[in-house]
């Protein structure tokens, strides 16, 4: 569904989603506004999640606090190879069809799943140590982010829980420790600096692309700028605004789910164009392990309808969409000389 609304500069195109509320005692009712969605565009809302609005704002301002620190400081938190820390504006490449000569106009912040550097699993490359603001910089940033990334791995699964009984799984089935029980968990701080997108000159707050892995789940301050396109072979493009809603979170399905379902659900392109105005989001990327073998379920295929694709590891799979999409590190160090 969608609807008109006038931003000052003419009608803009809205779309109406799907509201998911995980309070509810009704689980098949929950099950089939999700199946709706996923089938439709893969984008809805979710709400009474467990994650206080009082927590929520507290988040929101530790990234405004990181974000207003001078750029010398933030480039001394430059995101490694493990895709930890700050990236900075232009870091990051996602539609290079049409963003021909510059990257996105956001700066993030990345933090993953702390594991210490001694601990073997740290050679995995999407676990290691977080790089974090020092105390005195930034008080009390740390202990914040680390609490939202567990409250919101418990909010991403008590959603795929919910995805797991609309393809007909076992409601445990991504709970499994190859699945979600060691899963690839990505908190990004996202900061658009107020730049006016000029979609017909590539110029975009994020361009357009789809999600990685399974689940994304997307707070985002009152400023509106996300768009979705639901079918991206369309010619042209049509793109619809999703408005924010306080306290609820805005998920999307990302290209692994639409692998893993053989096409059933749906990892749409979405992009983010600014309006002049000053905006923070919060995304939470939710991946499963770096073992896990993604491959056709099995309620997903048929004689009639075979495996889309070739099974594939999750590890290979991230560590091929990260590459091909930011700055190879060694131009920074460049700058550096």
């Amino acid at each position: 569904m969608e609807n008109g609304i006038n931003n000052g500069a003419g009608a803009i195109t809205v779309s109406a989603l799907n509201y998911i509320d995980l309070s509810s005692t009704d689980t098949h009712q929950s099950v089939s506004l999700l199946k709706q969605a996923c089938l439709d565009c893969g984008f809805f809302y979710v709400v009474n999640h467990g994650i206080s609005e009082k927590f929520m704002d507290e988040v929101f301002s530790q990234s405004r606090r990181m974000f207003s620190l001078p750029l010398s400081e933030k480039m001394k938190l430059l995101r490694n190879k493990k895709h930890r820390g700050y990236t900075p504006v232009l870091d990051e490449h996602l539609d290079h069809e049409n963003q021909v000569h510059v990257g996105d106009y956001k700066e993030g912040y990345y933090i993953g799943v702390e594991v210490a550097e001694d601990d073997p699993k740290a050679e995995k490359p999407f676990y290691g140590p977080n790089v974090w603001p020092a105390p005195d910089i930034l008080p009390g940033w740390r202990e914040t982010m680390e609490e939202f990334h567990r409250q919101a791995l418990e909010v991403a699964k008590a959603v795929s829980r919910l995805i797991a009984l609309a393809l007909d799984l076992d409601v445990h089935f991504f709970d499994k420790q190859e699945m979600l029980g060691e899963a690839i968990a990505t908190l990004r701080l996202l900061h658009y600096e107020g730049k006016i997108s000029d979609p017909s000159n590539g110029i975009f707050g994020a361009g357009a692309h789809s999600d990685f892995g399974l689940v994304t789940l997307l707070a985002t301050d009152d400023v509106l700028g996300l768009q979705i396109c639901r079918d991206k072979d369309a010619k042209p493009q049509l793109w619809e605004y999703v408005p924010p809603v306080k306290g609820a979170f805005i998920v999307n399905l990302g290209d692994m789910l639409e692998r893993w379902s053989n096409c059933i659900f749906k990892s749409t392109l979405h992009r983010v164009v600014g309006n002049g105005q000053e905006r923070y989001s919060i995304a939470y990327f939710v991946e499963p392990s770096h073992d896990c073998l993604v491959e056709c379920l099995p309620t997903c295929k048929s004689e009639n309808n075979p495996p889309k694709f070739p099974p594939i590891l999750c590890r290979t799979y991230l560590s091929q969409r990260y590459s091909d999409t930011h700055t190879d590190l060694t131009k920074y160090e460049e700058i550096k000389k």
